[in-house]
């Protein structure tokens, strides 16, 4: 009996992190239950064994990606410093052109914004631990002070993303990734103390 629950977790797991990428490639409308489940390795059958519903799936997968970003963040060195190497390797061109295995805010914004109530609770708790982390690194002594800023800061990245992975234009796109930086740093309020070290 045990062996069974571990394996049931064990594929559900395996569903949760091929739908986020799914999700994040093809979009939520555009991933269908036999996709997600073929992406997993298993059958449509499967499915209603793990989750009650799509809309169950999806608020899961939000909330799974949310946290596997909030645990990378992790990584980063601590306060401003942290907050550059976010930002840079946020606004990189590798993540850019590969939204699969990038942040879910840049691939789904839109969508989220349109699904149930369920996985817009999922993605406000899970976007508020990210901005969390990064108010944390801009003030580390009084986090919940740098709150709207780290909002700003993260705005400014998911929608510089979004716009760059949009253009037709690879260097216009190229140079919106490196401004977008620029202006993330300005809102940080390093941009000034790193041209005066320099």
């Amino acid at each position: 009996m045990r062996y069974g629950r571990e394996r049931k977790q064990e594929t559900r797991r395996r569903i949760i992190e091929a739908a986020g990428r799914r999700f994040k490639a093809d979009g939520i409308d555009g991933s269908g239950i036999a996709a997600l489940m073929a992406d997993a390795g298993l059958t449509n059958g499967a499915f209603y064994a793990h989750f009650d519903s799509k809309d169950d799936l999806v608020a899961t997968a939000v909330a799974d990606q949310l946290r596997e970003q909030c645990e990378a963040l992790g990584a980063a060195a601590p306060g401003h410093a942290g907050v550059e190497q976010i930002l840079r390797t946020y606004l990189s061109v590798q993540h850019r052109d590969s939204p699969e295995h990038g942040c879910p805010s840049a691939a789904l914004l839109d969508e989220i914004a349109r699904c149930a109530d369920a996985t817009k609770r999922a993605y406000t708790d899970g976007v508020l631990t990210v901005i969390d982390d990064v108010a944390a690194r801009v003030a580390p002594q009084d986090p919940r002070s740098a709150r709207v800023q780290a909002f700003s800061i993260y705005a400014l990245m998911v929608g510089t993303l979004q716009l760059s992975r949009a253009l037709a234009d690879r260097h216009l796109a190229d140079v919106v990734l490196e401004q977008g930086i620029q202006s993330a740093l300005t809102l940080l309020g390093t941009e000034g103390r790193r041209q005066d070290a320099g």
